[in-house]
Order: C-alpha cells, then sequence, then structure tokens
C-alpha cells in the first residue's frame, strides 16, 4: 500500500502559459511530479514523447475510454482526445510525490472533483484575449483554422474561472510563478484548503 499524494490542477485557455508556471514550479519542488498526459493529436517539433504526452491514435485513445483506463479524458477538438490515465497517476503516489497537473479547463475541474478536498485547483487567466491570441501567433504553431478555434474555446472556458479554487493572471510570468508557487507551498504545507 502507498500513500495517496495531493493533486494540484493548472488549468488555463490555450496560451495563457499555464505550462511555462508548472515547469517552473515543478524545477522548485522535488515532491512534485508532473502528470502526463495522452493525447491523439500530432506531435509539435518541440514536443517529447513521454515527457510533454504520451501520443497515442484516436482508435487507440477510444479503446482506452472503454476500458475506463482514463481518470479525466475530453475530446477537445473534434476526433482529438486528451486525457490523464488513472495508471499515471498511480504511477506518480507510488513513489510518495504529489501529482500535479497541466490540462485543459473542463479537464481540471473534472479532476477536481475526483481529488475533492484533496486538489488544488488554479485557474491561470491571461491578461486579455488579444494578449492571448497575440501568444498563440507567436507559437508558429496555428493555422487561421486552428488559431480561431483556440480563441472561440479560450472565451468559453473563461466563463469557469470562478469554479477553480485560485485565478492567477498572468499578465506578467515572473509575478505569476511566484503567486503559483506561493499558493502551491501553502496548500501542500497546510493540508486541505479553507
Amino acid at each position: 500500500m502507498f500513500m495517496r499524494g495531493k493533486l494540484i490542477i493548472f488549468s488555463a485557455p490555450s496560451g495563457a502559459g499555464k505550462t511555462t508556471i508548472v515547469h517552473k514550479i515543478l524545477d522548485s519542488r522535488s515532491d512534485l511530479e508532473f502528470s502526463i498526459s495522452v493525447c491523439s493529436r500530432a506531435k509539435r517539433s518541440n514536443e517529447i514523447e513521454g515527457e510533454d504526452y504520451y501520443f497515442i491514435s484516436s482508435d487507440e485513445f477510444k479503446k482506452r475510454i472503454k476500458n475506463d483506463e482514463f481518470l479525466e479524458w475530453q475530446e477537445v477538438y473534434e476526433n482529438s482526445f486528451y486525457g490523464t490515465l488513472k495508471s499515471e497517476v498511480e504511477r506518480i503516489w507510488k513513489k510518495g510525490k504529489h501529482v500535479i497537473f497541466d490540462v485543459d479547463v473542463i479537464g481540471g475541474l473534472n479532476i477536481k472533483k475526483y481529488g475533492q478536498k484533496n486538489s488544488l485547483a488554479v485557474f491561470v487567466m491571461p491578461p486579455s484575449i488579444e494578449k492571448l491570441e497575440e501568444r498563440l501567433n507567436n507559437r508558429s504553431s496555428e493555422t487561421v483554422e486552428t488559431l480561431k478555434k483556440r480563441l472561440d474555446k479560450a472565451n468559453y472556458e473563461l466563463t469557469f474561472a470562478d469554479k477553480f479554487d485560485k485565478i492567477i493572471v498572468n499578465d506578467n510570468l515572473e509575478v505569476a510563478v511566484n503567486e503559483s508557487k506561493a499558493i502551491v507551498d501553502e496548500f501542500i504545507s497546510n493540508g486541505f484548503l479553507i
């Protein structure tokens, strides 16, 4: 038997900066480990299999859904699935570590339901939709069509911010990272949120 750790969830619209914040937190704490999500989309040139995501086909993803292997999953865009394997969380807990997630907004809320009081859900808010669009354009990985999809989805996701335990506005990355670290430190040190 192993101790179940805490679940620390960072969610945001694509391009808000959650991944950068999560990596900075991971660099500062050895008792956290990143939960690697599974996705069915194509791997970007800067991504590493088994580090950024586990990349599988849509058919394989659907098979795993049927086998009830996911803690949470979403069809984020048509035939583009993202999810968290139950086995990934168990793997990290067996090491005696807490799990940190970098997931989309609905996925984050689903993990929060699963973890209940043993989880902290943080919403990373972009300073504005215009700034978010600029960040997505700077990635150089978006087509006009995918950019529009991401911005439409971002507008929808922003309506869920108040369902999270904490909201961090990422207008200044250093400030957002420091605020996020403080929230995580407090949660791990003191236990449950009040």
